[in-house]
Order: structure tokens, then C-alpha cells, then sequence
């Protein structure tokens, strides 16, 4: 049954090697049933019922990547978008984390639109490559903003907006040993150097007596509070136009790149450099992110940390479906995720960033028309706590910086569209 699900022998690898690949991946991603929670916590959600929608969502989204599309990919809420739900979406702009879930199902279907009909190739090679590099190390930088005021190492101060929290206290003190053992951990590849760095400080935390747990394992608690609670209709208005664009927009490329970096290393591309049921893999995306927000989560998107499975072997969505399997089992962890403190979860955070500002080392910082949009992009984000706002200035700046360069030949239709929509937003729905 199962070579004729996944085909095993044709991509030369074993049940058990995919079994390796599926444990591998999952314990490199695992951090997500802790981290996400809190987040979603701090829109308002019940923890508990974040808790769950977050292992389902990750075991859905990664069952259908493995079932349909056969991809060696596993699914969960992405990482920048969830901050960016609960604290721009809903903290800055005030709707509440039912519209913020409504905004969360548009994206999906719209998602689900641009795959079936093919429009996906069009709408990412008409973003130029810098400003897709610039969008992914402004999130960084957001969730290294986050991660500092979680741990208390930076905090609010009317005199300079931010400042320099108590570092002699435990948890500035925590955090930062989390993730210097994380970053070393990553450094010698150890599997699962995020989720050792929290289960250690969580660990630390419990014995010093600064957090208390009831136990490890019990059952799953209730969905109710979250499940069916989106507000699509509340969702269309035309204030959250940008934000469903950055829920988009984000999604599709953080996706795409995914896929082809996963596939390539795995060596799943055809002999034309080409991805085979590509549509069938963002579709299975696009619908975790819909079914997602159905139980009460933010984006679920393809986890890059899908790599670690291809390099022990997995080749197949076998390995997709052990990862589905394992987060289902998580679901009776719901007493240790409640233990782990923000500080323990800080330093994840943390290192998360630090991956995703790495792609600025692909822009040219000898053209000013193209560094200078980068620059803004990039902090425009963490400094006005949106990810949205990023996206919008980014495209704006990097059109008119060309337009008054003379470089006009560098832009495209699309360029001059979005940023006109997006002047019109910031202009008047604002």
C-alpha cells in the first residue's frame, strides 16, 4: 500500500528512511506547538484552543502535502505571519481575532484561486528578486523585535520609544542562554537544536520554581472557543485589503521558495529544472491555510525546516505523513506547552530571525535604486509593528526610486499597479 501511495522504490528510498526523515523534520519544527499559542494568546485566543488548532492544522496541511501532492514537505502556521495577526492586525489596528481569522481564509482561497489557474509564475516574477529578500529580513527583524520585548531584554520607554529592559532579572538572563545554546546547537546540527533550546530554559524555569506545570500529558483541551469563529464578512473591509495582500503575499513566495529549495536538494526536479505536481503542492498549502483558520489559527504555510527530512534520506510524502502523525500525538502535550514561559520562547524566536535576514546578503548595495527600497522595506516593519506597512512602503519607494533614477526599463505593469493601490490604501483607508 505504501509503495503504491508514495512510490517508494521509484525515488529510492525505504519506509524506514522516510520514518527517520519524518521524526528529523518534526523535531526541528516541533517548537511551533509552543510558540504559536503564546502568540495567538496575545490576540485574544484561548491558549488552549490555539493550542489544538495548531497541531491540526500542521497534521492536515502536512497529511495532504504527503497524501496528494507527494512531497517530502511538512505544513504548519508560519512563522511572522501569526505576529503579524496578533500584533498588527489585531493589537495596532484593532479588529478583532475573529475578522483577523476572516482575513486568514480570504488569503487561502485567493491562494487557492492563483494555483489552480496558474497565475502564481506571474505574480512572483514580476517582484523583483531584492524586494522579495527585503520582505523576508523585515519579518525577521519584526520577530526579533517581538522576541527581545518577550524576553524583557528590550522595553517601552516614553523618552526613546524603546529601551533596555532589567537585564539581572531571570528572564532577559534565560533567553539569552537559550539562544546561544540554540545557535550552537544549529552550528554542530544537532536535530532539533530550537525545540532543545526551549524544552532547556522551560526545564531551568520549572526547577528554579519561576513557572509551574500541572504534568506533561493529559487530554486534548476544547476547540470550541476557536473553532468556526472567523468573521469572513467582517474581514471584507476595505481597511483589510492590505492586510489579506500581506497575508497573501507572504504565504505565496515564503511557499514557493520552499517547495523549489526543498525540491532541488532532495532532487525531485524533473530534467527541465521544473517542479512535477507543484499545482497540487500549493493547493494542498493554500487549503491548510483555509482549514487553518477554520479551527482558529494564523497562516499555515510549508516549513523550510522540510530540508533537514531530504538530507537523512526522505524523498517521498511519506515523510510528510509521519510528521502529520507526530503532531496529532502532540496534541496530548497541552500541560508542557502551557508550562513554557515567553522568555523560553524568545530565543526561537530569535534565531528564526536571524535565518530570515540572511538573504540580504543577495542584494546589490552598490545600486542605491535597489538597496534604499530594501532598507525601507526591511525596517519600515518591525518599527511600526506591520509586516503590511512594510510590504506597501517597499513597493511605493522602490517604483518612484526608479522612476526618478531614469531606471523606468526596470519596472514592470505590476510594479506601477500595486503601488498604486497602495498609496490610494495608506492615503485614505489608512
Amino acid at each position: 500500500m505504501l509503495e503504491k501511495l508514495f512510490q517508494l522504490k521509484a525515488h529510492g528510498t525505504t519506509v524506514r528512511t522516510e520514518v527517520l526523515a519524518g521524526v528529523t523534520v518534526f523535531l526541528t519544527m516541533a517548537y511551533i506547538i509552543f510558540v504559536n499559542p503564546m502568540m495567538m494568546a496575545d490576540a485574544g485566543i484561548d491558549p488552549g484552543a490555539a493550542f489544538v488548532a495548531t497541531c491540526l492544522a500542521a497534521a492536515l496541511g502536512s497529511l495532504v502535502m504527503g497524501l496528494w501532492a507527494n512531497y517530502p514537505i511538512a505544513l504548519a502556521p508560519g512563522m511572522g505571519l501569526n505576529a503579524f495577526f496578533s500584533y498588527t492586525v489585531v493589537g495596532s489596528m484593532g479588529y478583532s481575532w475573529q475578522v483577523a481569522l476572516g482575513a486568514v481564509f480570504i488569503s487561502g482561497l485567493l491562494f487557492f484561486l492563483l494555483s489552480i489557474f496558474k497565475i502564481r509564475e506571474w505574480v512572483i516574477n514580476s517582484i523583483p528578486l531584492p524586494l522579495r529578500s527585503a520582505i523576508a529580513a523585515g519579518i525577521g527583524l519584526f520577530l526579533a523585535l517581538i522576541a527581545l520585548k518577550s524576553a524583557g531584554i528590550v522595553v517601552d520607554n516614553p523618552a526613546t520609544l524603546v529601551g533596555a529592559g532589567d537585564m539581572t532579572q531571570p528572564g532577559p538572563m534565560l533567553a539569552a542562554l537559550g539562544f546561544m545554546v540554540i545557535v550552537a546547537l544549529a552550528y554542530r546540527r544537532v536535530t532539533g537544536a530550537v525545540m532543545i533550546g526551549i524544552l532547556l530554559v522551560t526545564g531551568i524555569s520549572l526547577l528554579a520554581g519561576f513557572t509551574r506545570t500541572d504534568g506533561l500529558v493529559s487530554a486534548p483541551p476544547s476547540l470550541a472557543p476557536t473553532l468556526l469563529q472567523l468573521d469572513i464578512r467582517g474581514a471584507l473591509d476595505v481597511g483589510l485589503v492590505s492586510v489579506i495582500f500581506a497575508f497573501l503575499f507572504v504565504d505565496l513566495f515564503d511557499t514557493s521558495g520552499t517547495l523549489i529549495g526543498v525540491a532541488q536538494k532532495a532532487g525531485l526536479v524533473d530534467e527541465k529544472g521544473k517542479l512535477p505536481r507543484l499545482g497540487r503542492a500549493l493547493m494542498a498549502d493554500s487549503s491548510a491555510t483555509m482549514f487553518g483558520s477554520l479551527l482558529g489559527t494564523s497562516t499555515t504555510t510549508s516549513y523550510v525546516e522540510s530540508a533537514a527530512g531530504t538530507a537523512v534520506g526522505g524523498r517521498t510524502g511519506l515523510t510528510a505523513c509521519v510528521v502529520a502523525a507526530l503532531f496529532l500525538l502532540s496534541l496530548f502535550l497541552s500541560p508542557l506547552a502551557g508550562a513554557v514561559p515567553p522568555y523560553a520562547t524568545a530565543p526561537a524566536l530569535f534565531f528564526v530571525a536571524v535565518l530570515m535576514t540572511s538573504g540580504l546578503v543577495q542584494v546589490d548595495w552598490e545600486d542605491l535604486t535597489e538597496a534604499a527600497p530594501v532598507v525601507v522595506t526591511a525596517l519600515v516593519m518591525p518599527l511600526t509593528f506591520s509586516i503590511a506597512n512594510g510590504i506597501a512602503l517597499g513597493f511605493i519607494s522602490w517604483t518612484a526610486i526608479k522612476l526618478l533614477s531614469g531606471r523606468w526599463r526596470d519596472l514592470n505593469p505590476s510594479l506601477y499597479v500595486l503601488s498604486a493601490l497602495f498609496i490610494v490604501k495608506l492615503g485614505f483607508f489608512s
